[in-house]
């Protein structure tokens, strides 16, 4: 790469522009833009050449062609290396253009704002890519830039290298260059898929799952290994979304390792369940105490006391701003990540002081039904919409002469809502207000229902139990009956049904069917 001697710029983005354009004056560079960036260097007192002056053609067509020209492009993909494109840029009158610097309309972000369809498509930049590929393509003579936060560094490599920029920092922006195209025509192919084609431009039904599924994934850690030590990892956040745990805010603690972050991403989705101030406890992906009470102190005493040993060195998720109670409450168990929405100041000076204790503040989880879960299998992906499907307790129905109390309800309503998120076969046992014994992950539910009550260290008589499934035999009930299970809530629809209701009304069980299943595997 020979010194820089012609930049062109045509950026939307205009942060950090005049710093960058200021140095590369002082550098000999000179200046060719568009547009609005060429009214905005000038306004800043900084020397410009218009496209149009390089070109000898104006801007046409409201600026939809202004840089698709010879002049424009045979200047950034002419190789420095062949004498041959150097004679024939020269007989051409050609001047080649040594750093492009382009950042693209907003396309993503106006068509997420409503603008109407015509505004949307005026945001499809066809130069800007064309630009941006063609001096990516000659990264051995060219520099591209795209992103503002690179201007300080570019400009840096140009000084200490009069004018010149290393060659791994112009392979690598020309990477980093790609990579934005492909993001931009992502964007837009998803726009156009989620369009009515009857009337091209307007907005049409979502289709979850589209021919092609684009993924725009940004690295947000490193974690030192993933779920062992022999198994490298990452962290990525999707590039449109508010961030991994809905934007979390490390506040204190160790690096997070990768099954932290599991374990915190289950344990915030089961806090987000409950509208009173509630604790969740999460070992190895599955609850081992779930409370509520009129505080999280409370609500995490009734938690802790589900399992106080499996608490131990487990996750914990809270639904309202950590205070001081809790924290003092919590403050003899030995706790990995506690995930909050937010912490009081005494709170965070107490918990702080645990320096193995990773605080994580992050929004409380709200499903959305349009949300997409992706699963690796060998050689592909499995997709499914979330399990985000709000729970209608008065939508239930009860099988059995006896219907459950207003207490039971309670109870089977809060079982219920736990084992969503408790591995399958999963049977949840709770009284009003805590989790007495839960049973995950077993090949055969009634051993999911024995496991159940013999995990359970407070009593069992009078407790509900939730079955994520239907029960296919009667024995996993008895099995409940037997530990004083007083009422059940289950999907129903097994062939069995009139066995397992007849089975309930033998034991003098209430029973709720909900119509809904809800694995997890």
């Amino acid at each position: 790469m020979l010194p820089a001697r012609r930049a062109l710029i045509s950026v939307f983005d205009k942060r950090g522009l005049t710093h960058l354009a200021r140095g590369l004056t002082r550098l000999g560079v000179e200046l060719v833009s568009t547009g609005g960036t060429l009214k905005f260097l000038r306004e800043e007192g900084i020397p410009a050449v218009s496209v149009a002056d390089v070109t000898g053609f104006p801007e046409i067509l409201e600026g939809r062609v202004k840089t698709l020209h010879p002049r424009i492009h045979a200047g950034i993909l002419a190789r420095r290396s062949r004498a041959g494109h150097a004679a024939e840029i020269a007989e051409h009158g050609i001047t080649p253009i040594d750093l492009v610097v382009v950042n693209l309309y907003p396309f993503r972000e106006t068509a997420a704002s409503g603008a109407p369809p015509e505004e949307v498509i005026e945001r499809i930049d066809v130069g800007g890519p064309a630009m941006l590929r063609a001096a990516a393509k000659n990264f051995e003579g060219v520099g591209v830039v795209v992103d503002p936060a690179d201007y300080p560094e570019v400009l840096a490599a140009l000084e200490a290298g009069g004018g010149v920029l290393p060659e791994a920092m112009r392979r690598r922006l020309a990477a980093k260059a790609f990579h934005h195209t492909h993001a931009y025509d992502a964007a837009i192919a998803e726009w156009l898929t989620l369009t009515d084609a009857a009337a091209p431009g307007t907005p049409g039904t979502l289709e979850p799952f589209p021919a092609h599924l684009g993924l725009r994934l940004e690295r947000e850690l490193t974690p030192r290994y993933g779920e062992n030590p022999h198994q490298a990892a990452a962290v990525y956040r999707t590039a449109a979304g508010d961030g991994v745990l809905g934007g979390f805010n490390q506040l204190g603690g160790k690096e997070l390792s990768w099954n932290n972050l599991l374990d915190a991403d289950a344990a915030r989705k089961m806090a987000g369940l409950f509208a009173e101030p509630a604790v969740v406890i999460v070992k190895h992906n599955n609850p081992c105490g779930v409370g509520r009470g009129g505080d999280l102190a409370e609500a995490y005493g009734r938690a802790l006391a589900t399992d106080p040993v499996s608490a131990f060195g487990g996750i914990v998720a809270v639904n309202r701003p950590a205070d001081l109670a809790f924290a003092e409450a919590m403050a003899d168990l030995f706790v990995e990540v506690l995930v909050a929405p937010g912490f009081d100041d005494e709170a965070l000076s107490r918990l702080a002081a645990k320096k193995a204790l990773r605080l994580l503040e992050c929004p409380v989880y709200a499903p959305g039904a349009a949300d997409v879960e992706l699963r690796s299998v060998d050689g592909g992906f499995l997709a499914q919409t979330a399990d985000a499907l709000p729970d209608d307790p008065a939508a239930w129905t009860s099988p059995t002469r006896r219907a459950p109390t207003p207490e039971e309800r309670r109870a089977l309503e809060l079982a219920w809502a736990v084992a969503r998120y408790v591995k399958s076969n999963a049977i949840v046992l709770a009284n009003a207000d805590q989790t007495v014994g839960i049973g995950a992950g077993q090949m055969s539910r009634v051993d999911s229902c024995r496991l159940a009550v013999e995990k359970a260290v407070l009593p069992t008589a009078g407790t509900a139990a939730a079955s994520d499934a239907f029960f296919p035999f009667r024995d996993g009930l008895d099995a409940l009956a037997a530990a004083g299970v007083t009422a059940v809530v289950q999907p129903g629809g097994s062939k069995r049904d009139p066995e397992v209701v007849a089975a309930a009304d033998e034991h003098g069980i209430a029973m709720l069917m909900t119509g809904t299943r809800h694995f997890r595997h």
